[in-house]
């Protein structure tokens, strides 16, 4: 039996600081009348709703629907429990990653659910084309979490950073925690046993 990591997503208490993740992928903020709203646009619907219900369980509603090209979206009502995120996360209307941020379990699991992949070589944390600048503190960010990664420029099928190596996917696969339904065998989640058989 694998022995879950202390700070496996399943472990852990939702807190709003979580939804940092989808902003270390693609997502993006809005603020409008003092409230703050959260959204992504992702690959699967699997992703969309289970991001929605990792919202939900921070204690803000959520909704999933399709963006302007038919992709699954997902969106949090705007919030002012959103203003601290947005204090940390921007730096006038630029996405910035907060100084010295690491990445606790749900933060990567919600990372995980808007932009993760596997690939030949590990497995790739996807992140936003348009905050280039976000890019090397996202990847400091992981290795102060104890999974340096490989940057991948979008010439090398990024952007995005890849999780190579045994023990670092392993201990990938116990912090983001159990597969949600529809992710399994979609690629789009680390698997512990398909990592033991490499």
């Amino acid at each position: 039996m694998a022995q879950l990591s202390f700070f496996s997503a399943d472990l852990v208490d939702p807190a709003v600081e979580d939804l940092a993740g989808i902003l270390a992928a693609h997502g993006q903020l809005v603020t409008t009348a003092g409230a703050t709203r959260v959204s992504v646009v992702v690959e699967d619907r699997w992703r969309a709703a289970e991001l929605a219900e990792l919202v939900r369980a921070c204690g803000i509603e959520a909704e999933t629907g399709e963006s302007e090209e038919g992709r699954p979206l997902v969106r949090s009502a705007a919030s002012a429990a959103l203003g601290p995120l947005r204090a940390s996360w921007t730096k006038g209307a630029v996405k910035t990653v907060p100084p010295g941020w690491v990445p606790g379990g749900r933060a990567l699991r919600a990372w995980t659910l808007a932009a993760g992949r596997t690939d030949d070589a590990g497995f790739v944390l996807g992140l936003d084309p348009h905050a280039v600048d976000t890019h090397l503190p996202l990847a400091a960010a992981l290795s102060r979490a104890g999974l340096a990664a490989t940057l991948l420029s979008a010439r090398g099928g990024g952007p995005g950073l890849r999780v190579s190596g045994r023990r670092r996917l392993l201990r990938l696969a116990e912090t983001v925690g159990g597969a949600p339904e529809g992710a399994a065998g979609a690629g789009g989640w680390p698997d512990p046993d398909e990592v033991r058989r490499r």
